[in-house]
């Protein structure tokens, strides 16, 4: 889990980037998981819309009447916040997945640097450069599924996880965010970064991090099921 990768080139700068690239990835270590199951997608609309009837939760932003838009169920749920996307799992019997849950999902067995292999590739999921320039439906990059078979964890939606944003075990970095203030989230989203696809959002061991009160059009989640 993590990385020990240094920005070499500057990157950091180039893009006006406000936390130094990768410095809250350090160290990569290893962390011994118990079993779990995880969603193969992506929540989508349709599920999201099943909670709402059967407990009257409040619906994302966009959808007008309290409905998603007209043939858009397939895909991925957005804008709820931290607390709406746990109770979703709460309610579907299930949790959100730890950070370690969702990047071992995600890099496989032998650590990749995405979910499809060790080299960039914006085609292979709906990223800034796959020139879908909006959220698409769930499992509608196949190439890119991780070698667990998930879907989607690079591009579409950033994805919630259970944690706070803390700094790994042996990590130097120092951040005000640190502590019972933010939440994770995984995976990058069908935005890019401005007008640059950026590789560095995709990777499987990128930390992404916000307020949990705060959603955002292109946030979403998935869950896992851990046996009893």
């Amino acid at each position: 889990m993590g990385s020990d990768k240094e920005d070499t080139e500057g990157k950091t700068a180039e893009f006006g980037m406000v936390k130094p690239l990768y410095q809250d990835e350090h160290p990569a270590h290893t962390v011994t998981l118990p079993t779990y199951f995880i969603d193969r997608f992506e929540t989508t609309n349709a599920q999201y819309l099943k909670f709402i009837e059967a407990t009257g939760a409040r619906p994302p932003g966009d959808w007008k009447g309290g409905k998603p838009p007209e043939g858009r169920g397939n895909y991925p749920a957005a804008g709820m916040n931290w607390y709406d996307a746990d109770r979703y799992c709460t309610w579907a019997g299930k949790q959100l997945p730890t950070e370690a849950e969702w990047e071992k999902a995600a890099r496989g067995p032998n650590g990749l640097e995405f979910p499809w292999g060790n080299e960039f590739d914006p085609k292979k999921a709906n990223t800034g450069g796959a020139d879908v320039n909006d959220l698409a439906p769930v499992g509608g990059f196949p190439q890119g599924r991780s070698p667990y078979g998930v879907e989607d964890m690079a591009g579409n939606v950033w994805e919630w996880t259970a944690d706070w944003y803390q700094p790994y075990p042996g990590s130097t970095y120092k951040s005000d965010a640190f502590g019972q203030k933010t939440k994770v989230l995984r995976g990058g989203s069908w935005g890019g970064a401005g007008h640059y696809a950026l590789s560095y959002f995709y990777r499987a061991s990128h930390r992404l991090n916000s307020e949990p009160e705060l959603g955002f059009p292109d946030a979403g989640f998935r869950c896992v099921k851990r046996p009893r």
